[in-house]
């Protein structure tokens, strides 16, 4: 377990996928979602999916409604976003405790996604697309 200076857990922790960046505070209280100084619905908007998946490491563990979690979001897309969040929230929860940790890892939450747009190569269009080949 990771421990502060004065004997408290540390519940910061950062989670990525694709170029999204999600760094993550949480505390103990009701279960409100903040993202970049907003709520998570109006982050996001009315996408359920999208919050049944940042909330879903909570259930997981059964610890519903039991922290706040704080996150500042930069790069990458919504969905990028979203997953960069449950990742760091998992993360957090993993240190919280190791019983937590078995469950999160089972169900494949501690595991990054690294799936990345391929970079541009020098004398072709894109990554692997070449210019049209012409015979004569």
């Amino acid at each position: 377990m990771k421990e502060a200076k004065k004997g408290k857990l540390d519940l910061n922790n950062t989670g990525k996928r694709k170029r999204a960046i999600a760094k993550v505070r949480m505390a103990a209280g009701t279960g409100s979602v903040t993202v970049n100084g907003k709520s998570i619905k109006d982050y996001f908007g009315h996408r359920l999916l999208i919050e049944k998946k940042i909330l879903s490491p909570f259930e997981l563990c059964g610890i519903t409604n039991s922290y706040d979690v704080i996150a500042d979001v930069a790069g990458g897309g919504i969905v990028g976003q979203a997953d960069a969040i449950m990742h760091a929230v998992a993360k957090v929860l993993a240190t919280v405790n190791e019983a937590n940790k078995k469950a999160l890892k089972a169900a494949g939450l501690l595991t990054r996604n690294s799936l990345i747009k391929e970079s541009k190569k020098y004398g072709r269009k894109k990554a692997r697309k070449r210019f049209q080949f012409s015979k004569r």
